[in-house]
């Protein structure tokens, strides 16, 4: 019985997979977006900009040119040093290895742990500023604005009350969703360090979460509420962890600093495709193909359970005091 669970679950996970990663490498509506607005592409140049010619600009100088000129000035290695004699005084070695150490250590801890920082924060604001310009371009347009948004979108936007209520209703899913998310991301972390399939498990999990975000920036602007987009999500979990896995793929091939240079690059382009995907039209348009049998998966089940038992501490809190 589970064997064919899961044999009927592989077909429309597979295609769902991949209509997510097609939607995702549809990098040409980045052109149609930035063409149609000046302070999107403005935006979209200032991502560049920052994180790929000033922060992997510095990071590729570090490598191709500081370290190997400090080798060459304090070599760390006896092979290295030009003067056999210096080779018969092992602290002389040891005392080279020791500065070129430190000059790295402080050309990171001067420069790039603070550009890290300043480029994280600088590039959170602007990933906003382009879901925000690229969602005017969709509301712009001169088509039916019903054309880039998914039926799911429009009716909950229209649920939701108007005045104070509606603004404290949304202030409290944004708190719980920063949270979940927060809670959510430790886990997939912890995941990766699990022996055998863990880096299969943190890759996947990594796809839905980064997509999330992508879709996110959407759900909110047009009021969707968190509750439908989170049930909307681990309905179709195969197309969204499709949709994610490019943003993702950086991460096993570079190092940690130089795989976030590129994924910061990567990102607000992604941002821009999931503007533009009719994420229900396309899902409802492979049913027939694969039947719709795909179940839910859970997928922040156990960020739920651990959100509530964190939330639950501020009215105790309260009590006691």
């Amino acid at each position: 019985m589970g064997m064919e669970s899961l044999a009927s679950q592989a077909k429309p996970a597979a295609v769902l997979w991949l209509a997510g990663f097609l939607q995702a490498a549809r990098l040409h509506r980045v052109v149609s977006f930035c063409a149609r607005s000046r302070p999107l592409s403005i935006r979209i140049a200032q991502c560049f900009l920052l994180n790929g010619f000033i922060f992997l600009g510095s990071l590729l100088t570090l490598k191709s040119a500081v370290i190997p000129i400090l080798s060459w000035i304090l070599p760390e290695q006896c092979d290295q040093l030009q003067g056999q004699r210096l080779c018969d005084h092992t602290g002389a070695v040891a005392t080279y290895s020791l500065i070129h150490s430190v000059l790295v250590e402080i050309f990171y801890v001067f420069w790039f742990y603070p550009l890290y920082i300043f480029s994280f924060i600088l590039s959170a604001l602007w990933y906003n500023d382009i879901a925000k310009h690229a969602l005017d371009v969709v509301k712009g347009k001169s088509l039916d604005a019903t054309q880039a948004l998914d039926g799911h979108t429009i009716s909950e936007s229209i649920d939701r009350p108007e005045g104070f209520d509606g603004v404290a209703i949304g202030i409290g899913e944004q708190v719980y969703s920063i949270l979940l998310l927060t809670i959510f991301f430790v886990e997939v972390s912890v995941i990766g360090y699990i022996p055998y399939f863990g880096k299969a498990m943190n890759f996947m999990l990594l796809s839905l979460m980064y997509a999330y975000y992508c879709f996110e920036y959407k759900w909110n602007f047009f009021a969707v509420s968190l509750k439908n987009r989170l049930n909307f999500f681990e309905s179709n979990w195969a197309f969204f962890a499709g949709f994610g896995s490019p943003c993702v793929l950086p991460i096993f091939f570079f190092s940690p600093l130089a795989s976030y240079g590129v994924m910061a690059i990567l990102y607000p382009l992604f941002v821009l495709t999931a503007t533009g995907t009719q994420s229900e039209k396309v899902i409802d348009q492979l049913k027939p193909l694969h039947g719709g049998k795909l179940q839910r998966l859970p997928v922040f089940f156990i960020a739920k359970r651990l959100t509530a038992q964190v939330l639950q501490l501020f009215p105790k809190a309260q009590k006691e005091q």
